[in-house]
């Protein structure tokens, strides 16, 4: 489903075709979902001119992690975050109060340094996508906004297996303010906010000292698989600083100008990291509607070959994703080779099925499930999807 290769560069994956369409199907799953729920999409380039992250403060606090080049006498930086894009958008034309809260959301590409030491396949690497969003909103709806952010990450989180979880809340470390942009006591009222969030909604949390992130506070929740092995995954990061740096504003009912806040968030976190975590929670067995192959045609012999790509073809328009085994192998060794690679079903064309239009269905780990149509199998996968 993807390599990483040397001659690419360490921290760097090729994603393969099947490695794609998981990314695919988890990127229309997260679309759809964000676009029900008030979100608007948006993509933006992979640099920008040095001044942009000068302004941001990535310069001065995250220099060690970006990428910077050189072109016709200016300086460029490889994007290592997403957040001015988002903020240059907001800021395209005038804003009114009417319009607040704003979220706009993008699977945005990223690229940071990280030491050769520290990476680790999939779980650390140097080019990563994040299903990042950024709310631009007042101060009156931040509380409601933090709230909406904490429903909305459990119901997608529920979506992909994961029912249990821990929540941390990370602040700054008093004891190195140079660390961070800001004045104690935005500091102190935005860290109050998150941890009043927190307690309204009943969820337990810790406090990490020290674990925030330069320009703000931020809840983190980690997600725990079904070993009882804990993932960071989700966070929301509340910024007081880069409204400020860019001079982000809205007009207000009053008709004056009103500093917006913003909500840094992603749910997923890096789609590289999410599928590692994925692969570790169902350890391998996805789930039909993730499964980049969720039928594998399977003829008995090359006789049986044409009934099959029918078969394909059918289920294919049923919406399956589905594949032939066309090889000279055994049945008994395709069927093995399958449940090897867990495929959730396999679809039998023999001869006996060959004359009755149908399918012997055998689903993955379990058997033999019978005799089934193709709707009656597509509408089965639905089904357990649903």
């Amino acid at each position: 489903m993807f390599s990483i290769n040397e001659e690419i560069g360490v921290g760097l994956v090729l994603w393969h075709p099947k490695g794609t369409i998981f990314r695919r199907i988890v990127r229309d799953f997260w679309e759809e979902e964000h676009l029900k729920n008030g979100y608007q999409l948006v993509c933006t380039p992979h640099i920008a001119r040095g001044e942009l992250w000068k302004v941001s403060g990535h310069l001065d606090y995250y220099l060690q992690n970006m990428y910077l080049f050189e072109k016709d006498s200016e300086s460029y930086v490889v994007k290592p975050m997403n957040c001015p894009f988002h903020i240059q958008i907001y800021k395209a034309k005038p804003r009114s109060y009417k319009e607040l809260p704003i979220r706009l959301a993008e699977w945005g590409t990223v690229y940071r340094y990280e030491r050769s030491g520290t990476l680790h396949g999939l779980l650390r690497v140097r080019g990563l996508t994040q299903d990042v969003a950024h709310i631009f909103c007042t101060a009156e709806q931040i509380d409601d906004e933090i709230i909406r952010l904490l429903n909305f990450m459990e119901h997608i989180l529920k979506k992909f297996g994961f029912q249990k979880y821990n929540v941390y809340l990370s602040t700054r470390d008093p004891k190195q303010p140079e660390k961070y942009m800001g004045s104690e006591e935005n500091w102190r009222t935005a860290q109050k906010s998150l941890a009043d969030v927190l307690k309204k909604k009943r969820i337990t949390y810790r406090e990490l000292q020290g674990e925030a992130v330069f320009y703000g506070p931020k809840i983190d929740v980690d997600i725990v698989d079904v070993a009882g092995r804990e993932w960071q995954c989700s966070t929301i990061q509340f910024d007081f600083n880069l409204p400020k740096r860019f001079n982000i504003a809205y007009i207000g009912a009053d008709g004056k100008e009103h500093e917006t806040l913003m909500i840094h968030r992603a749910i997923l976190g890096a789609i590289e990291r999410f599928f590692a975590i994925l692969i570790e929670h169902y350890e391998g067995n996805l789930p039909t509607w993730l499964a980049p192959t969720q039928v594998r045609v399977l003829p008995i012999s090359e006789k049986q070959l044409p009934y099959a790509q029918t078969i394909h073809k059918k289920l294919q328009a049923h919406g399956v994703r589905t594949e032939i085994d066309s090889s000279a192998s055994t049945i008994s060794y395709k069927i093995r080779e399958a449940e090897t690679q867990k495929v959730p079903y396999m679809a039998v064309c023999g001869e006996q099925e060959a004359k009755i239009k149908k399918l012997s269905v055998r689903r993955h780990g379990v058997g033999n499930v019978g005799i089934l149509t193709v709707k009656e199998l597509a509408e089965r996968i639905r089904n357990e999807d649903s």
